[in-house]
């Protein structure tokens, strides 16, 4: 009777285990400098945890700007009046960023994904075989949309990690969730400029 009852604890246990990590998740926002929570089943819609909004964004760059700030993780597309759309963004993790100015030089509606040879080496040394390419759909790490930036091997893309978005985890490419990316997409042109701060 004894081993019952313990297992039907375990079981117990197991269940609510997993009905916590269904529930969502935090993240650290280093805008507010506080933790903030995701939504629940992480990646449900596609949203972001970092809403995006229409914000006062004073600046000389021109009307369609892409203006990322990596320090801020956030990305801004410049309007008009003074105006700008703010996304939540991931960016590159430690020895991964970079900054400069270059334009979107192409645009993909679920892209299909290469990792780079360097960038496969890299994860085969942690025990994490990556494909030689994979194509696009939901579980491609490049998400919904890609904007590809100049001719380095970095893209504006989507996610199928949302609850990522606001931290440092990537290989320098900049990531917004697939609603926002998606968002972005339709009112960004094949030769805007991109501006990458740190």
């Amino acid at each position: 009777m004894r081993k019952l009852v313990f297992a039907v604890l375990g079981l117990w246990f197991a269940v609510a285990s997993g009905e916590a990590v269904a529930m969502g998740g935090q993240f650290y926002d280093p805008v507010t400098k506080k933790w903030q929570s995701y939504a629940p089943g992480g990646f449900v819609g596609g949203k972001s945890p970092v809403r995006r909004k229409r914000v006062r964004y004073e600046t000389n760059y021109p009307v369609g700007t892409i203006v990322i700030d990596t320090s801020e993780r956030r990305l801004y597309h410049v309007m008009e009046n003074g105006r700008a759309m703010k996304y939540g963004v991931g960016v590159g993790k430690d020895g991964f960023q970079w900054a400069g100015t270059h334009r979107i030089t192409r645009k993909a509606e679920w892209p299909g994904w290469t990792p780079p040879p360097e960038m496969r080496a890299r994860e085969r040394r942690k025990g994490r075989i990556l494909p030689a390419h994979m194509p696009g759909g939901p579980n491609n790490p490049l998400g919904a949309r890609a904007l590809y930036i100049g001719s380095t091997l970095y893209r504006i893309h989507g996610t199928n990690q949302p609850w990522t978005i606001g931290s440092a985890v990537s290989s320098g490419c900049i990531r917004l969730a697939n609603d926002d990316v998606k968002h972005l997409y339709k009112n960004v042109k094949v030769g805007s400029k991109v501006v990458v701060k740190r």
